[in-house]
């Protein structure tokens, strides 16, 4: 398959992904761009196209790491998470927003974890073949960000905390 077939007919898919490591869409578009200029300079290296989903996600995984570490020495932390900025539409909106705000406050490595795991539902031996990590170092990271989710969110909206489950969409 080639390198243009595979980007057109997965694209969304993929800004998916993006979109959830990233919260800005236009920072998740920037991300994708990037991911896959770097993908197409090695098009030729992926043997087994059937895998090219899986190694395009790496490369988001990488580059948004990169970018993390990058940005990491301008941030300034702070005792509590700034406020959400969600309307009264709905509380699904609300949580989702609380969510996508805690999410990005993990570590890159936890949050890959949870995205692939609960977002992009795989199983764990999926997850740690796309992280390049073992089974067990992905349950254990896991269970470590959902313990830090559920802090957070309590910390941030006490009615939130009863939501046990991470939902994505």
């Amino acid at each position: 398959m080639e390198f243009e077939d595979h980007v057109r007919t997965r694209h969304d898919a993929l800004l998916r992904s993006a979109r959830r490591l990233v919260r800005d869409p236009l920072g998740a578009q920037d991300l994708l761009q990037t991911a896959l200029l770097r993908t197409y300079r090695r098009w030729d290296r992926v043997t087994d196209k059937r895998l090219a989903d899986a190694y395009l996600r790496r490369v988001v995984i990488n580059t948004r790491t990169e970018w993390w570490r990058a940005r990491r020495l301008e941030e300034v932390p702070t005792e509590r998470l700034p406020e959400a900025s969600v309307g009264v539409s709905s509380a699904q909106h609300a949580d989702r927003a609380l969510l996508t705000e805690v999410l990005g406050g993990l570590a890159p490595r936890q949050r890959s974890v949870v995205v692939l795991r609960y977002c992009e539902q795989m199983t764990t031996y999926e997850t740690a073949a796309t992280l390049g990590m073992a089974p067990g170092t992905v349950k254990s990271t896991l269970h470590r960000a959902l313990v830090r989710l559920r802090q957070e969110m309590a910390r941030s909206d006490p009615d939130a905390a009863s939501a046990s489950a991470v939902r994505c969409g």
